[in-house]
Order: structure tokens, then C-alpha cells, then sequence
């Protein structure tokens, strides 16, 4: 179940609603900017600054910038969590000028034994009409985009005309291969997709691992990837070993995936912070 609050201007919350799935309870909001996160140990999130920051700069890129106390959220998702007790928390923050409504549910994380083996993942024809901002209006699509994947597909993937891989429906698509250099990289589509906080993370962790080179896989280019991955906030950084028929390195998570988890585990031990500290 999710519940919907409305975040008032004194810091205190509106229960508004029940629903089914964060889908539904978006569809009964306002469109405006959205941002997803979960708790780690029930209620320590990670950056919430960025999140926050990333929800006002995808509506300045709709065209309605306004701002955030990140404090105020701080409080609000605090008394989300003390108002329904859940074990784990996932969030979705939505932003529509001037109001901040808070969507919570309980989180349980993907089975372990997707991390290692990981997962199928299929081609979709559908693209954001506007990549770097996160609208509320998406959500419908990528909605009805899920309910089309073939039965045992964890994610669609999203290719331009170019040919190029851009994103998943709700992550952020990785791969490793050798670059000019002959060198392992690890590539990613930037100017077209969602640049997400977890994407962000990853990042940062990756440049101490190997070269990072901010440009996408091409669908033609998959024979040669010896590794890929998809990233959001539930999944983190879960392996992908099939696009399509394409077989991805040998059919099992790679060495350097499983290292990008441990150092992104790592991060988050480190620095997830308690939403009820300042």
C-alpha cells in the first residue's frame, strides 16, 4: 500500500490517500517533478540533498523553477516514516509548485539471487520527449510500457534511432567494453537520458575502478560488451547478462560489476544518513 501526504508549509503532513502502487497514487497528483529514494536500516536515506536539488533543477527544465527548504522535506519524510512504521521505506517526492506531496510504501529489496545471476533485459521503442527532466508525466508511459515485456524480461531498454542505448523505463543502462584504447571502459549514455542520483553514484565509485567514458553503447556494439548493468534507487547496481537474443560476456555477472557493488554497498554504509538528525 502507499500512502500520500501533502507536505503544509509548517512542516507538518496532510494524509491525503491510499493507493495500490506509486503509479496510481501519481496519476491522482498534480504533474510536476519527481524524485524516488529508499531508506537503508529504516531511516537513513542516501543524498538527500541531491535528490531534492535534482527535483528543482527537472523543473527549471519544465519551465517552473521554484525551490526547496531541504530541512522542511527532511522533517516531512521523517513524519512519513514515524506515521507508518514500515521496516524499509521507498519514497517518491513529488514537486509541484508550491507543493511537495510525499508518497511512501514498504521496501523490500530484489532477491539476492537476481544479483547473481543476473537479468533479461528487452529493446522498447519509447524515449523521453524531454531526457534530463524527471516529469511526473513519464510515468504513465513507462507504466504501460512494463505491462508489454515478455514474461521473464526484467526491464525494457530504451534505443534511439541512432541506435544507441539510451536508458531503462526506470534505470539508468551501463555497459563495459574495450574503448579506442583496447582498454576495459565502461560507457553511458548522458546527453539523452535521465541523469539520476543513484547514476551519479555510480559514477563515483566507477572512476576509481576503470576508464569512464560518458557516451553510449551502440545495439550493434553488444557482441563486443563484456559486462553491462542496469542502476536505480531499488535496484542499485543489478547485472544484466541477455539484451534481447545478444548473450552479454559469458553469461554471468562480470568481475567488475560485482566489484562496482561492493564499492557502491561501501558508499552507502558510509554516508546514509538518519532523516531524523539534522
Amino acid at each position: 500500500m502507499v500512502t500520500t501526504f501533502r507536505l503544509r508549509e509548517d512542516g507538518t503532513l496532510e494524509l491525503l490517500a491510499h493507493h495500490a502502487s506509486m503509479s496510481e497514487a501519481s496519476a491522482t497528483l498534480p504533474q510536476g517533478a519527481y524524485t524516488t529514494f529508499r531508506t537503508y536500516g529504516g531511516h537513513r536515506v542516501l543524498r538527500l540533498e541531491q535528490h531534492v536539488h535534482r527535483l528543482e533543477e527537472s523543473l527549471a527544465l519544465l519551465g517552473r523553477a521554484a525551490t526547496l527548504d531541504v530541512a522542511q522535506v527532511r522533517c516531512g519524510i521523517a513524519a512519513a516514516l514515524r506515521a507508518t512504521g514500515y521496516a524499509e521505506s521507498r519514497f517518491r517526492l513529488t514537486f509541484a509548485p508550491p507543493e511537495l506531496f510525499i508518497s511512501i510504501e514498504p521496501f523490500t529489496p530484489y532477491p539476492a539471487e537476481l544479483y547473481q545471476t543476473g537479468v533479461w533485459c528487452v529493446t522498447v521503442p519509447l524515449r523521453r520527449e524531454n531526457p534530463h527532466a524527471k516529469s511526473t508525466s513519464f510515468i504513465a508511459a513507462a507504466s504501460a510500457a512494463y505491462k508489454t515485456l515478455p514474461e521473464g524480461a526484467h526491464e525494457g531498454l530504451m534505443i534511439a534511432e541512432d541506435g544507441a542505448i539510451l536508458e531503462g523505463l526506470s534505470s539508468n543502462f551501463f555497459a563495459i567494453m574495450p574503448d579506442a584504447t583496447g582498454a576495459l571502459a565502461l560507457f553511458t549514455e548522458e546527453a539523452r537520458v535521465l541523469i539520476g542520483v543513484t547514476r551519479a553514484l555510480v559514477l563515483e565509485v566507477a572512476r576509481a575502478v576503470l576508464p569512464v567514458h560518458t557516451e553510449a553503447v551502440r545495439y550493434a556494439d553488444l557482441p563486443r560488451v563484456r559486462e553491462a548493468f542496469i542502476t536505480s534507487v531499488s535496484r542499485e547496481i543489478l547485472p544484466v547478462v541477455r539484451i534481447d537474443d545478444q548473450i552479454i560476456g559469458d553469461g554471468n555477472p562480470g568481475a567488475i560489476t560485482r566489484t562496482l557493488i561492493a564499492r557502491f554497498q561501501a558508499l552507502i554504509a558510509s554516508e546514509a544518513r538518519s532523516v531524523f538528525e539534522p
